[in-house]
């Protein structure tokens, strides 16, 4: 008996919906275009403000490593190599825009307007670098991995209902997309049309398990199909790319069209976080070797030395800056009074009930001795 043709092809299915993730890029490793559509109508003045910030960000994560090693800061995850997908997106967005960020994502949240010396508080796991200016539209960095995506789908709609024409934007890494939280988020904002915009730094590990040991998924973008929202892949190495997907991504939300999830593939240079993570258990020098020859400032720096915006002088000037910069902040924040036991009870309560006051009564006649 001859075998009947299956009525339905699942192979075909499942090819169908791989097929549609292109990655997006302008700009290749050597800094030559390599797509003119995708090069943003960024003027020479705002090109070399988008390289300096991303050298800031490098400095800061140099600066902030060796802190961390001299015991001056506390809990920090490094940067290096994700200049583009963080600097680039966020330079896409208004002052007025919300920005939820994770643990990774202090050079945004000190662009966005949050003083460099609360950022270092905030390491420190010091209360005063939670105590953000009014006019700071941002939460603090969510260590819960993936929980500020579903605090981004709330603060979202509350700005579509008050027909606010700014978004949530939100980062999350390659491991936050595997948890619950990033599909409700996407799933809610996505039903209500709201205004944020996604995204998913894939630097290629959830601290030491490898992206394609998380999902099937062929592409991180592709989970959007499920959530009815567009879904893109960009090459997160590329600053003009990242940054002209992110406009665009804007626009597409605040015109109440709803969210947008955007994947960056981009790669830390370091480890996880400085709190014992060692990345040469799981990668390779072959591995780091390949993502060096695609450093995002190698590649910004040689398109703009070609059109004669920047060069090693300015460079240089800029690394001194805020060189000097961090030493200023980290200063200020040594001034800070250190937090004491009676701290901690007293902000547990707007009004402590009588337990907690016996207790501050207790530690602050330690405390005074």
């Amino acid at each position: 008996m001859a075998n009947k043709k299956a009525p339905i092809d699942f192979q075909a299915l499942l090819d169908e919906v791989n097929s549609d993730f292109p990655v997006y890029q302008a700009l290749d490793q050597d800094g030559k275009v390599v797509n003119e559509d995708l090069i943003p109508d960024l003027s020479d003045d705002e090109l070399v403000e988008l390289m300096t910030k991303m050298v800031w960000s490098r400095v800061l994560d140099q600066r902030s490593t060796a802190l961390n090693r001299q015991g001056r800061l506390g809990f920090f995850a490094p940067t290096a190599g994700q200049e583009a997908s963080q600097l680039a997106s966020a330079f896409a967005f208004d002052k007025e825009d919300v920005l939820l960020p994770g643990y990774r994502d202090v050079p945004q949240l000190v662009q966005h307007g949050l003083p460099l010396t609360q950022a270092f508080l905030w390491s420190r796991g010091h209360v005063a670098g939670n105590l953000y200016p009014e006019e700071l539209k941002a939460l603090p960095p969510q260590i819960i991995i993936g929980a500020q995506y579903v605090q981004a789908a709330g603060v979202a709609l509350g700005l579509k209902k008050r027909n606010k024409k700014n978004v949530v934007f939100t980062y999350t890494g390659d491991g936050g997309s595997s948890q619950g939280d990033f599909y409700e988020a996407i799933n809610f904002a996505g039903a209500y049309h709201a205004n944020a915009v996604f995204y998913i730094q894939n630097n290629g590990f959830a601290i030491s398990t490898p992206r394609e040991k998380q999902t099937a998924a062929k592409t991180l973008a592709q989970k959007a199909v499920a959530a009815g929202i567009p879904g893109i892949q960009v090459d997160g190495m590329d600053p003009l790319a990242v940054y002209t997907v992110s406009k665009m991504a804007r626009d597409w939300a605040i015109s109440g069209k709803g969210p947008v999830l955007i994947e960056t593939l981009t790669y830390r240079y370091g480890p996880h976080t400085l709190s014992g993570d060692d990345p040469t258990r799981y990668r390779s020098k072959e591995m780091d070797g390949e993502w060096q020859k695609k450093d995002p400032l190698i590649r910004f720096r040689n398109y703009l030395v070609e059109k004669g915006l920047w060069s090693e002088e300015k460079e240089e000037q800029v690394i001194e800056q805020t060189k000097e910069e961090i030493k200023e902040a980290i200063a200020e924040a040594d001034k800070v009074p250190k937090q004491k036991v009676s701290d901690f009870l007293k902000n547990m309560f707007e009004e402590s009930p009588q337990t907690i006051k016996e207790q501050i009564a207790i530690y602050e006649a330690k405390e005074s001795k």
